[in-house]
């Protein structure tokens, strides 16, 4: 086994200690708190079991960020402590080198309880000291929604839509709704906690009662990417279907597109193609390239649309009157442009709210920046 120069810190000096007494000693401290044990700056993670290396796998800067942990001496401990930013979060696996591993093999963190999923899988969460996952994103006893299917005839797509809606408790049919267009919609309620939030949300004064469209595309590659076909069939199908059917607001204040990363340049492009339609945008993570250097490292044509995109935009010299969020992971390969972003919408006359959060491009990252977004959208509120 790789031995190393113990660490010292307070957060793993108990744990060195206990290896030095014994497995059993050893089993007893890391039973003591889960892990990763944090504290204003630090993060301390653990494994147990015979390898040759350990890494931390973080998905950050549109990349695979790898640190590898050290080896206790005399022992089967890995240790590995990692400078933090409070209140925030990030996703991660362990990868495991040798030793019956073979080159390499990614795992949960057994010692890590919290988890996030997405479309690919489970990652292991850590939570840096002071992070909470908002109360309302829980089950609170709030007065739930419905989500229900409604069929869409789309001569933009040449055929027939099937998309799902959430309607708040109480849904009174004979009233006009505010509407959020939810790209990725049904991931969002998976993965995202979006139904239970809408009804926290909505019970608690913070948004009004609305109805929110989950709109889930077979390829989001091509629809999302600035394409005039989606963008038809979501400013010009979508919407007297679910007036006809459902009765929704005619104010574009109150219809509102929401989107992550390439969610975002649908949700935009939508509205530019369409003006007067949407009044309202939330952008989370938006797949933005402001700066055309990095498509030397983005070679995927689909980086390439978004870009041209993005020119068109900066192109253009009026913007419609709109409220826009914008949001965005400071641990995410695009960062900087999403703040780029904001910046160019204000300067346009934009009414914007940026925020951005130590985390990354994951589903909980959105989650939790859904109620100040939604507050800023619908009634113009910051928290």
């Amino acid at each position: 086994m790789a031995t190393a120069e113990p660490l010292a810190s307070q957060l793993n000096h108990a744990l060195i200690e206990a290896a030095a007494r014994g497995p059993l000693a050893l089993e007893r401290e890391l039973a003591a708190s889960e892990f990763p044990r944090v504290r204003p700056g630090h993060a301390l993670f653990a494994w147990r079991g015979a390898a040759e290396g350990v890494e931390l796998l973080r998905w950050i800067h549109a990349g695979v960020d790898r640190t590898p942990f050290r080896a206790v001496q005399g022992s089967d401990l890995w240790l590995l402590e990692l400078p933090v930013e409070d209140r925030g979060r990030f996703e991660y696996k362990l990868g495991l080198h040798g030793n019956g591993h073979g080159a390499e093999h990614w795992i949960l963190d057994p010692l890590n309880p919290h988890r996030a999923g997405d479309p690919f899988g489970e990652n292991s969460v850590c939570r840096t000291f002071g992070y909470q996952v908002p109360d309302w994103t829980r089950p609170q006893g709030a007065p739930a929604g419905r989500i229900e299917e409604i069929g869409i005839r789309s001569p933009a797509f040449g055929e027939d839509r099937r998309e799902r809606i959430y309607l708040p408790a109480a849904h009174d049919p004979a009233r006009p709704y505010p509407v959020l267009v939810v790209h990725d919609g049904e991931d969002y309620v998976a993965y995202a906690d979006l139904a239970v939030s809408l009804d926290n949300l909505i019970a608690a004064g913070d948004v009004p009662p609305l109805v929110a469209v989950l709109v889930q595309t077979r390829d989001r590659m091509r629809d999302y990417t600035g394409g005039r076909a989606h963008a038809r069939y979501i400013a010009t199908e979508l919407l007297p279907t679910l007036d006809q059917r459902l009765r929704i607001t005619a104010n574009p204040s109150e219809r509102v597109l929401l989107g992550a990363s390439l969610g975002a340049v649908a949700s935009l492009s939508t509205v530019l193609r369409y003006r007067g339609v949407y009044g309202g945008l939330i952008l989370k993570s938006g797949t933005f390239i402001l700066d055309p250097r990095k498509l030397e490292a983005r070679p995927h044509p689909v980086f390439r649309r978004t870009a041209r995109f993005v020119e068109a935009l900066r192109r253009t010299s009026e913007l419609q009157e709109m409220r826009v969020f914008v949001s965005s992971g400071q641990l995410e390969g695009l960062a900087d442009d999403n703040r780029a972003l904001a910046a160019h919408l204000q300067s346009k006359g934009v009414d914007v709210l940026f925020r951005s959060t130590w985390d990354g491009h994951h589903w909980h990252n959105w989650r939790d920046q859904l109620r100040t977004a939604l507050m800023w959208v619908f009634r113009g509120q910051i928290t």
